[in-house]
C-alpha cells in the first residue's frame, strides 16, 4: 500500500487555533474527521493515520511550532519512511487570495518561515507544497499580525467549503498524483 505524509503547519496552543496560520492544522485536522481518525501526541508531532482508496495517510500536525516544522517533518519522513514525493506540506499563503489553492511539486519559501525550515533541514526544495491563499489585507510592516489574526467573519463563513476544497486536492494527490492533481487545483478557481 502506498504510503503518504501530510503535514499541516500551524503553531500548537490555544491562542493560536483559529488564526490564518494555522490553516494547516485546520485541513489535517478536517482529513482527519472525514475519516474518523484521532491525532495522538507523538515525538514532535500530533499524528493521526487513515487510509483512502487503498492509500495510506499520515497526517502530523507539528508540536515545534512554525519556524521549526523541518525537524517534525523529517523525523516523521526517516520514521515511515516516506520517500519526499510521497511528502505533502500544506500552509499558509499570503500571496494567494483568500481561499484560493495552489499545488507545486517545489519551489521557493516564500518568505514563509515554516518552509524555510523544511528547505533548511532537507537540504533542498523539492518537495510538494499546498499553498492555501490567506489574502494580504494588511498594512505594511503587518504581516506578522495579520498571519496570527483570526479570520474575518466573513472568511469564517466560506472556510469550511474552502478546507473541503483543499482535503479533496490533497486526497487526489495520493490517488491521482501530483501532475493531474496541479493541473486540476491550480486551474479551478
Amino acid at each position: 500500500m502506498s504510503k503518504f505524509l501530510i503535514a499541516g503547519l500551524g503553531n500548537i496552543g490555544e491562542e493560536y487555533a483559529e488564526t490564518r496560520h494555522n490553516v494547516g492544522f485546520k485541513i489535517t485536522e478536517a482529513l482527519a474527521a472525514e475519516a474518523g481518525a484521532s491525532f495522538v501526541l507523538e515525538r514532535l508531532a500530533f499524528y493521526a493515520e487513515m487510509k483512502y482508496r487503498g492509500k495510506q495517510l499520515f497526517l502530523i500536525r507539528p508540536t515545534t511550532y512554525m519556524n521549526l516544522s523541518g525537524k517534525a517533518v523529517h523525523y516523521w519522513m526517516q520514521q515511515l519512511k516516506i520517500p519526499v514525493e510521497n511528502l505533502l506540506v500544506c500552509t499558509d499563503d499570503i500571496a494567494l487570495p483568500f481561499g484560493r489553492i495552489r499545488m507545486r511539486a517545489k519551489g521557493s519559501s516564500g518568505g514563509h518561515n515554516g518552509l524555510k525550515d523544511i528547505e533548511t533541514i532537507l537540504t533542498h526544495s523539492n518537495y510538494p507544497r499546498l499553498r492555501f491563499g490567506v489574502g494580504n489585507e494588511f498594512a505594511p510592516g503587518r504581516q506578522v499580525q495579520y498571519v496570527l489574526g483570526t479570520w474575518s467573519a466573513e472568511e469564517r463563513k466560506w472556510l469550511p467549503e474552502k478546507i473541503e476544497r483543499a482535503c479533496e486536492a490533497v486526497k487526489s494527490f495520493a490517488t491521482a498524483g501530483l501532475e493531474r492533481t496541479m493541473n486540476v487545483v491550480n486551474t479551478k478557481d
